[in-house]
């Protein structure tokens, strides 16, 4: 018996995920915390997450780190340390010449050394406060989840697999390896990954039963796709037929909020478009990104008060989102996600 508790303990956390929307704390409860920190991690799961969210990059010494870019300058004081002056360069990612610093120019050691810092300082000042938070690794936040006092999930993205494979530091087995010390190998884990490339879900839907997640920008093509040449478009990626491709290697898709809910020239919300339909029409979930309580995030007619950085009516896009059948959503405020899940009755 001792040895199958841990496998009725999974299965009845993939049943019940499954049968309801599940809320992803998007970098954690980022909206309340600096993004990617144990500090946002830990608030999330009391706010009852179903999952956190990890975005991963590799280190020097090949050690998988938690930052939503591998160029930090804007995520940690890497800029006030001038033993690390010379590290700062300008690299290609994803075709953009980008300057600053690099995960992948450091030891996990110096990045240590570091400190976290609020990306959105002007939108969320009260997260400037929390100045102490250091880069997790991905170990770390694996026991973050598993060490909640109730199941919670896991759902990493793979960031700019292309360029990391490029550089001799590929994602996807560390990622697997690390998963699977964590005890996390199985289709019905509590585990999602995610990437915006196309490639590399293929090559991990061969390695692994682990569910996967296409994630689908707007207005641009996965970088992968644009090297080859393949012509591959998010509209295409979108219709009935794209959608179906999708499905012969990912399990969801997760679509900007705007392909799902779109807006006028006023920022006015709109009718929903046919994406939830035809993506379970596919046989995928859907899980739309990224959903924020400030007023600079909301539709018009969800905004409260004027500035930017005020708290509007997050509760109405969440239910309108709910109401048109979303499987999940990622949010930086997990805790207004859930109160709107638990009041929709889904």
């Amino acid at each position: 018996m001792r040895r199958l508790f841990p496998l009725i303990v999974a299965a009845l956390m993939a049943s019940s995920l499954d049968a309801r929307p599940v809320i992803i704390a998007h970098r954690g409860a980022s909206g309340l915390r600096p993004e990617h920190t144990a500090a946002a991690y830990r608030l999330a799961i009391e706010q009852s997450a179903d999952f956190i969210e990890p975005d991963l990059a590799m280190t020097k010494d090949d050690v998988l780190v938690v930052r939503h870019e591998n160029e930090i300058s804007g995520t940690t004081d890497v800029a006030d340390h001038p033993e690390f002056s010379d590290r700062k360069t300008t690299k290609t990612i994803d075709g953009r010449s980008i300057s600053g610093w690099f995960t992948e120019d450091f030891t996990l050691a110096e990045l240590k050394t570091l400190r976290a810092r609020e990306r959105l300082p002007a939108l969320r000042p009260g997260n400037l406060r929390y100045a102490d938070e250091r880069i997790q690794t991905f170990d770390e936040v694996l026991a973050i989840a598993k060490g909640a006092p109730r199941p919670v999930g896991v759902y990493p993205e793979t960031k700019h697999p292309s360029y990391f494979a490029s550089i001799g530091k590929p994602l996807e087995k560390p990622l697997l390896a690390a998963l699977a010390k964590a005890g996390f190998t199985r289709r019905d884990d509590p585990v999602f990954i995610q990437s915006f490339e196309v490639s590399n879900l293929k090559a991990l839907r061969a390695l692994t039963p682990i569910r996967l997640v296409q994630l689908i920008d707007p207005d641009e093509a996965p970088f992968d796709q644009q090297l080859a040449q393949t012509g591959l478009t998010p509209a295409r990626m979108v219709t009935p037929e794209g959608l179906r491709t999708i499905a012969t290697y990912a399990d969801a898709i997760g679509p900007y909020k705007l392909m799902i809910e779109p807006r006028d020239a006023e920022g006015r919300a709109l009718a929903p478009t046919s994406l939830i339909a035809d993506a379970h029409a596919a046989g995928l979930q859907v899980h739309p990104w990224t959903f924020r309580s400030e007023n600079a995030f909301l539709p018009a007619g969800d905004r409260r008060g004027q500035g930017d950085a005020e708290r509007g009516d997050p509760a109405a896009e969440y239910r309108r989102f709910l109401g048109y059948g979303v499987d999940g959503l990622f949010s930086d405020y997990p805790g207004d996600a859930v109160t709107a899940r638990e009041a929709s009755g889904r």
